[in-house]
């Protein structure tokens, strides 16, 4: 339904992008941008706070939960993927794993979000980075694998 309707929608119409995915499930606060090429594989495992903003190409590989909080920033071309693969098992099943993102953070451009990544209230990462492990509230990482730069100055929400 959103490959098609999405695309359809001019750019500024963020409330109507909302409203198709609150109607199939999603739970999206007030004031949220969602660029019209943002996608989302299951729409009712997504949680989006309140005035956060959903960049052009950002994926919600939403095969488990995805919790974006508040004032949060993800930027264009990230992929937030909860599903990977069993190596060790011969029929390579499945698994999945939540992905939360705590508010105020920024995911800067074309980043990768594992499963079962937490990161912290106002931590930011950093462009291009592959994050496969938790990142504490308000550091700043990046780096593929990511890594833990340091403390940022936070000020506001």
């Amino acid at each position: 339904m959103q490959a098609v309707t999405f695309p359809l929608t001019p750019h500024f119409l963020h409330g109507a992008r909302s409203a198709i995915l609150r109607a199939v499930g999603a739970k999206i606060g007030v004031g949220v941008k969602i660029r019209p090429t943002a996608r989302f594989t299951y729409p009712w495992k997504v949680e989006i706070g309140d005035y956060s903003w959903i960049g052009d190409d950002v994926v919600f590989y939403s095969l488990d939960r995805i919790v974006v909080g508040e004032h949060c920033v993800i930027s264009q071309e990230c992929y937030l993927c909860t599903g990977s693969h069993d190596l060790t098992n011969p029929a390579f099943n499945l698994k999945t794993a939540p992905i939360q993102v705590g508010n105020g953070v920024w995911i800067a451009a074309d980043c990768f979000i594992g499963p079962g990544v937490i990161i912290g209230a106002n931590a930011a990462i950093g462009a291009r980075s592959s994050v496969f492990k938790p990142v504490a509230a308000g550091r700043v990482a990046w780096g593929s694998p990511c890594q833990d730069r340091y403390a940022r100055e936070m000020t506001g929400p």
